[in-house]
């Protein structure tokens, strides 16, 4: 007879509670949630109240019958799950498919897995609660409906295979604005005048002129007047001032800050704290709130005062701005402020080291600094002044532990922390070393990264911390943004000098635009947030999804009812969905007339295609001519491509040259751009450009892929060229056609027959099972469903060239199978 049964959702928690209780107890895992809607049409009854049918997911069974052998036996069954929605849902379903009875069910929750937190947790359980239950069930249904009678739409109106969903599409259409508010920015440029001085004792001073100058003309005459001034300082002014620490973590804040100075992404910094949280090394990972607990404002005091003085110990209670945070809830915190290293790998340690100082430093005393702006007067010219300013911090406080850093669009002129100033006198005289113009020119508005599309939607109220890094992965497996880092372009500045009486004119070369890891729109997307917003517009309205999780937060405090949330929603929605179908393809923007030909007088059209958007020179009226096409490079759209840009990409596929007397053919396939050599295809690296390889850089090329083949090779059979054993990453393995084989261990690849490779090929399934014991194992968080309805309504193929672009992409297919 078993005590006591506690269920959590993951096997390390488990085994890290195990060590907390005593021989009563038994600690087993459900692997996050154990039921969910079925893949068809028929899992929500829309006309009983939109009942939702919950099925037990294929790869549970095994698990929810030992669990269920467990839970018969034992006297009490406390189910564990996280403090949030989508943990008491899994506790629901839990009770559910397990037919616990409410006598023998205790629920417990804990923000974080220590010893002290797991006792009190089960000396106070409560029951579920069924309001946290019923916004999660909101959610879910809500988005299974928008998934599946949106997306249908789409796959009739602008290509089969699209998804929609109402956390997603708004974050695409963020995505979208800020492109288009990058291309329809007009550049200028200004005059920014600097100087620098000698302020004795070897000192530099520099300045800077306040007001900039459109002209280069006005630049110059600005100049031509200083010949001669002399410049000395007419003001001094100190003023002392104070920097505070920022409140600890929430899940988007860490997400930001793990981006900013970790380099990590917002998946990877969610799947790295959940695994110190499920250490017991760190509280919940999941929260909105920045309050800390006294229990923790206390120990934080205890480890200032030892490593720094009680004079650096500043206790602070912050408040959350968001109306919806938990504040009964904490901040993510170390659970042991005095513990330094804490993570089983490097990824592990760097996040703990920024949460652990982030809430340190949160309740250290402020900074104290003093401030001087020196101003410079121009004896030539009266009322106009440099000003030359400076900081010094004459208390480091909180900054001994942790500086918050800012994104990139938040730098650009942010002298917080500028550097001290020499020492300096009123009326002191300062002789010039160098006065220059600098032209300048304005910054477009920064494209999002990860973090800071997650910081815009929790700004507007759209998503919670547990929907953040969903939606991001979401928008990106789909196909609607990449991230990316592209190379700069170069751009012509002029820099003016004042020389003894002259002003010297230099054109310099500069490098500006260059973008790492952010957030590009794809053409896909740019089609079909216009065709939502222009016909789905409730959907896509960034009010209208914020209002939706608002009601979310009414149901889960027990202040709405689901029912009365869905049907209110699914009345106007589903009309929209009826009237979508009446909708013109031809009025969508997924097709665009470019211009004519300018040798043959052909009309040039850009499209959307089933490999993605690409230009066609359209064939003469009354001829037998083919479409002649080529795909979009990367950063090319179709609203926007010239006939000059479309006419570039005619010029592939090109013969780079050739290599053991046969050509080297550079041209853009399905999967992209590659070298196509003596009937083998080589794909080319992100850095490379097909119009631009040359001859040696192709040629190494191949000869890398040739060595790499060669060396992943560990034996062939002529008779079957279809079987081979090759070295893989996870170490050797036989291919058999299509099919993967593992081999058995303690068998010597090198020994292996191809009577054994066969053998063994037959024993393997075609397709691996999904689930089991082997499935992903932490819980997971659901966003936005996706778009799998069982059968898919039948679409007229659009009136495009389709035939033709599958016929030409299919060689980047081979290209890209050979060349991994």
């Amino acid at each position: 007879m078993i005590k006591n049964l506690v269920i959590v959702e993951s096997p390390a928690k488990a085994k890290t509670i195990e060590g907390y209780l005593g021989k009563d107890f038994i600690v087993k895992s459900s692997f996050g949630h154990v039921r969910d809607l079925p893949k068809d049409n028929n899992a929500i009854d829309i006309a009983n109240g939109f009942k939702p049918t919950y099925v037990v997911s294929a790869d549970k069974r095994e698990i929810i019958a030992q669990l269920k052998k467990l839970a018969k036996e034992a006297e009490v069954v406390w189910l564990a799950s996280d403090d949030d929605r989508e943990g008491e849902a899994i506790s629901w379903h839990l009770a559910e498919t397990l037919n616990l009875t409410d006598a023998k069910t205790r629920r417990i929750v804990f923000r974080e897995i220590t010893k002290n937190a797991i006792l009190n947790a089960i000396a106070s359980p409560r029951e579920i609660d069924l309001n946290l239950v019923n916004a999660q069930q909101a959610r879910r249904v809500l988005d299974r409906l928008v998934g599946f009678e949106l997306s249908p739409v789409l796959w009739k109106k602008v290509k089969t295979g699209l998804s929609a969903g109402r956390v997603q599409s708004v974050a695409v259409r963020l995505v979208v604005e800020r492109e288009r508010e990058i291309n329809q920015f007009k550049t200028s440029s200004a005059y920014r005048v600097t100087a620098r001085f000698d302020a004795g004792r070897g000192a530099i001073l520099e300045a800077e002129l306040p007001t900039r100058f459109k002209t280069e003309t006005e630049a110059q005459e600005f100049l031509a007047r200083c010949v001669g001034a002399i410049y000395q300082i007419e003001n001094l002014e100190k003023k002392p001032g104070k920097r505070s620490p920022a409140p600890p973590f929430t899940t988007s804040t860490l997400q930001q800050e793990a981006s900013r100075k970790l380099g990590f992404s917002v998946a990877q910094t969610m799947s790295v704290a959940q695994k110190l949280y499920e250490a017991g090394k760190i509280s919940y990972m999941r929260t909105d709130s920045v309050n800390l607990s006294q229990d923790a404002l206390a120990a934080a005091q205890v480890e200032i005062s030892r490593a720094y003085g009680d004079e650096y110990a500043h206790k602070r209670q912050f408040k959350t701005k968001s109306a919806s945070a938990q504040e009964a809830h904490e901040a993510i915190r170390p659970t042991d402020f005095a513990l330094v290293k804490a993570g089983s790998d490097s990824q592990e340690q760097r996040l703990y080291d920024l949460i652990r100082k982030r809430a340190l430093a949160s309740q250290m005393a402020d900074a104290t600094v003093e401030r001087t702006v020196a101003t410079i007067g121009i004896s030539t010219q009266p009322g106009i002044t440099l000003t030359a300013t400076g900081e010094v911090i004459t208390f480091e406080g909180f900054l001994k532990v942790y500086s918050e850093s800012k994104d990139d669009e938040e730098e650009e002129g942010d002298s917080s922390f500028s550097r001290g100033l020499p020492p300096l006198t009123v009326n002191q005289q300062l002789p010039l070393q160098l006065l220059r113009a600098t032209e300048r020119y304005a910054q477009p508005p920064a494209r999002y990264t990860e973090a800071s599309l997650v910081k815009k939607l929790e700004e507007m109220g759209i998503g919670r911390p547990s929907t953040y890094a969903p939606t991001i992965s979401t928008i990106q497996k789909r196909g609607y943004v990449e991230k990316d880092t592209r190379e700069g372009k170069e751009r012509k500045f002029r820099v003016l000098t004042l020389e003894g009486e002259q002003v010297k004119t230099e054109v310099k070369t500069e490098t500006f635009g260059a973008e790492k890891a952010k957030m590009f729109p794809t053409d896909t997307a740019m089609v079909v947030n216009d065709f939502l917003v222009e016909h789905f517009p409730i959907i896509i309205d960034y009010q209208f999804t914020a209002k939706v999780e608002g009601e979310f937060d009414l149901i889960a405090n027990g202040q709405e009812k689901w029912g009365d949330m869905l049907s209110n929603f699914y009345g106007a929605f589903h009309e929209t969905i009826e009237r979508g179908q009446d909708i013109e393809r031809s009025t969508l923007g997924s097709n665009r007339e470019i211009g004519i030909h300018p040798e043959t007088g052909q009309k040039l059209t850009a499209r959307l295609g089933r490999y993605g958007p690409y230009v066609q020179i359209e064939p003469r009226e009354g001829s037998e001519e083919k479409a002649v096409y080529a795909s979009l490079r990367k950063g090319q759209f179709i609203e926007n491509i010239t006939l000059e840009e479309a006419m570039e990409l005619f010029k592939l596929p090109r013969i780079v040259g050739q290599f053991e007397e046969k050509d080297m053919t550079a041209s853009l396939g399905r999967f992209g751009p590659y070298i196509r050599h003596d009937s083998k295809f080589y794909s080319l690296t992100k850095e490379q450009d097909p119009h631009t390889l040359t001859v040696s850089e192709a040629i190494e090329l191949i000869e890398a892929k040739r060595k790499s083949d060669a060396e992943r090779l560990i034996k062939d059979f002529p008779e079957r060229e279809d079987v081979q054993v090759l070295n893989g990453r996870f170490g050797p393995y036989i291919v058999v056609g299509k099919k993967n084989v593992k081999i058995p261990k303690g068998e010597d690849p090198q020994e292996l027959t191809l009577e054994r490779c066969l053998e063994l090929a037959e024993l393997t399934p075609d397709k691996p099972a999904k689930g089991g014991r082997f499935a992903k194992k932490t819980p997971a968080k659901t966003v936005d469903e996706p778009a799998t309805p069982k059968k898919k309504p039948t679409a007229k193929k659009p009136a495009t060239k389709k035939a033709a672009t599958t016929k030409k992409a299919a060689p980047a297919k081979k290209a890209t199978a050979k060349a991994k």
